[in-house]
């Protein structure tokens, strides 16, 4: 899970400094594509995926036997 959280990390600050370049030097219009293409994705499904919501440890085994409760 520590590994989970440093490769998220990473993935966000360097999809951050992607999308930031991309605002402030004028690239090549292939550049910037790419860049909204994959940076801007890894950069919601990094975030999504840091602030995610954890169990408490006496809910841990509620949310195995129930997964999808609160919709």
């Amino acid at each position: 899970m520590n590994s989970q959280k440093t490769l998220c990390i990473i993935l966000l600050a360097i999809s951050t400094i992607a999308i930031l370049a991309c605002l402030v030097i004028n690239f090549e219009a292939w550049i910037v594509y790419t860049v909204a293409i994959f940076g801007i994705p890894l950069w919601v499904l990094s975030l999504g995926l840091l602030t995610m919501a954890k169990p408490r440890p006496e809910d841990a085994e509620e949310r195995v036997k129930e997964p999808f409760t609160g919709y």
